[in-house]
């Protein structure tokens, strides 16, 4: 550096004061930004609370009596599982006809459930859900019984 004119290999630009003017606020430019943004702050908060309101109305509307139905459902669940029985192994070829067939004798069959995975493969297990509480018991009888060439498992 020969005279502080080169810094990193360029030239240092000449000052010009044009560019350097600052653009300072006064206390009374910035008071009234700031009031401005108190202002939108306060209009969010009153909006947000009619939204709350409303979300909460609408709650209260659409669900009278909610935790009563939430707990018949819960009973409901509860009845229906207490009829129920899982079968593991069954044959990726079985029909929900094919079991309601094989545990018809054991009672009335309401409902048969093949669980597939999201390719709509099925997974080898089943639920099936009796008419009879009793029929469960008899229905677990029949773990070891093949179906298709292979020996399922029935649990309560």
């Amino acid at each position: 550096m020969e005279d502080g004119s080169e810094v990193y290999g360029g030239d240092l630009p000449e000052e010009d004061l044009e560019f350097e003017t600052q653009v300072i606020k006064t206390e009374d430019e910035e008071s009234q930004e700031l009031e401005a943004i108190k202002q939108r702050m306060q209009e969010n908060e009153d909006e947000l609370a009619k939204l709350r309101q409303l979300q909460s109305d609408l709650n209260k509307d659409s669900s009278p009596g909610q935790p009563a139905t939430s707990e018949a459902d819960n009973a409901a669940r509860e009845e229906a599982d207490s009829r129920s029985v899982y079968v593991g192994g069954v044959d990726y070829s079985s029909t929900p006809e094919d079991l309601q067939q094989l545990f018809q004798a054991c009672g009335t069959v309401n409902r048969v459930t093949i669980l597939s995975d999201k390719f709509e493969n099925p997974k080898g297990f089943a639920y099936l859900e009796f008419l009879e509480a009793e029929a469960v018991q008899a229905a677990c009888q029949l773990t070891g019984t093949e179906l298709h060439g292979r020996a399922i498992k029935v649990s309560p």
